[in-house]
């Protein structure tokens, strides 16, 4: 019993040490996004960066890109925002560099879905368009894969989108348009949530508790068995 004790008090006690390390390395990551967040924009990465942007180094990130919109190569995502349910409208952007970039121009609801219903707002010509780089979302969301034959989307899925499209020389991201107001109104950008979970501290706390109980219990029984020797 009482290596079991000790054998459970070290556990614990591991567990709550690794918990506190990664609650350093969560509140250094929120540091590091809200940094990213609001630093001046900078011109998104060419296909000569692609394959050094990763999720840990560039998610969040706050850039730029200058080109023309292919509205006709749209594709709606359903999405469920602070604005109620609808789509994010992701269009394809020829940047004048010339790569294809997926752009979230932003939230419509259902009833806009037709972008005859929202005309004012496919802009033509030269664009700026400034947001925050996301990175893609294989797979579709949670419990419900997307359709790529069907033309049904459940996550922002850029490989599968760009295939379905027909699209080439597609950067390996996305990009979530800010708040700038578009004509007539849709749709609707600056709308990405940025928030992490961070209860490391709670698990932390939890499994010291674990432990300093495993201590006492230990304590408790060594203090009875020696009462009970003759």
């Amino acid at each position: 019993m009482s290596i079991v004790g000790v054998a459970l008090f070290v556990g614990f006690l591991a567990l709550g040490c690794w918990q506190v390390q990664r609650l350093a390395w969560k509140t250094d990551l929120i540091a590091q996004v809200d940094a990213r967040v609001h630093a001046p924009a900078s011109p998104a990465p060419g296909p000569t960066q692609w394959l050094t942007v990763t999720r840990q180094d560039d998610q969040y990130r706050r850039v730029v890109v200058q080109g023309a919109f292919q509205h006709d190569e749209e594709t709606l995502v359903q999405a469920v925002t602070d604005a109620g349910g609808g789509f994010w409208v992701m269009t394809p952007l020829v940047d004048a560099r010339g790569f294809t970039v997926l752009v979230n121009r932003g939230f419509v609801p259902a009833g806009r879905r037709d972008p005859a219903n929202r005309a004012d707002g496919q802009a033509t010509g030269p664009q700026t368009v400034v947001g925050l780089l996301r990175i893609t979302e294989p797979k579709g969301g949670f419990l419900r894969a997307n359709d790529a034959a069907g033309d049904r989307w459940r996550s922002r899925d850029v490989a599968a989108i760009a295939a379905r499209r027909g699209l080439t020389n597609v950067a390996p991201y996305f990009i979530d348009a800010d708040a700038t107001p578009n004509p007539g109104g849709w749709p609707l950008g600056g709308l990405t949530v940025i928030r992490f979970a961070n209860s490391h501290l709670v698990y932390a706390l939890t499994w010291f508790g674990m432990a300093l109980l495993t201590l006492v219990g230990l304590w408790l029984f060594l203090r009875d068995g020696r009462r009970k020797r003759p």
